[in-house]
């Protein structure tokens, strides 16, 4: 088994836990990274362990600051709660059970200053790593650990092979490759991983096939 001494160590941080300070606080940049837009309101549903410990491990402090865009060893992540209410960020935790989710799961539910809502789930899985598990109600496997291109399609033939075939073009190579969707000919997502970065100019190319609603590459290091 290979252990790198950071999974044993943990990774530079500011609070007491990995797991629950410095995965935190990545989870809520992964998801401000997916959401894109500044919000005008977060809702943390906490599950687990995450539950039962957040104020004594800073978790809340940590997840608030992670939206802001705070990296986990940030002096200022500590001021996180004034930093959110001097930029118009409000916010709640609340505890809730989130069937066959890791102990440190938290549900974040953002409210755009639309009224429009998006939702990201995300487990802290130890040593800082994350796992993001749904976004918008899709069953998702995201560690965001390298290049990680977000996709939203409609569940027609060929829409994955022309974006696949945009990526091979371009001389962009596939790590590893996720689809899920809600049902046959509805709405899809598929999540891939590639060796080499993902401009804009690709993203744009891969808006213009049929069918596919968002194109998004997604990076937090």
């Amino acid at each position: 088994m290979d252990i790198s001494i950071f999974d044993a160590v943990g990774p530079l941080m500011i609070g007491p836990s990995s797991s629950h300070t410095a995965g935190a606080a990545r989870l809520g940049r992964a998801a401000a990274a997916i959401v894109k837009e500044a919000p005008a309101y977060v809702s943390f549903g906490l599950h687990g362990s995450f539950a039962k410990t957040y104020k004594g491990h800073g978790t809340d402090i940590a997840l608030v600051a992670g939206v802001l865009g705070m990296a986990e060893d940030e002096e200022e992540l500590r001021n996180a709660f004034a930093i959110a209410k001097q930029r118009g960020l409000g916010f709640d935790f609340y505890e809730t059970e989130l069937e066959g989710m890791h102990e440190n799961t938290v549900k974040m539910t953002f409210t755009m200053k639309d009224g429009t809502k998006r939702e990201v789930i995300g487990s802290s899985l130890g040593g800082g790593q994350i796992l993001i598990c749904g976004i918008d109600g899709f069953a998702v496997q995201m560690r965001l650990n390298t290049n990680t291109l977000f996709i939203r399609q409609e569940d027609r033939k060929g829409v994955i092979y022309r974006i696949t075939k945009i990526l091979a073009d371009n001389g962009i190579n596939i790590a590893t490759m996720n689809v899920t969707r809600e049902e046959k000919g509805a709405m899809a997502c598929c999540i891939i991983e590639t060796d080499s970065l993902i401009g804009e100019e690709l993203l744009e190319e891969m808006r213009s096939v049929e069918y596919l609603h968002a194109a998004q590459a997604i990076s937090i290091d």
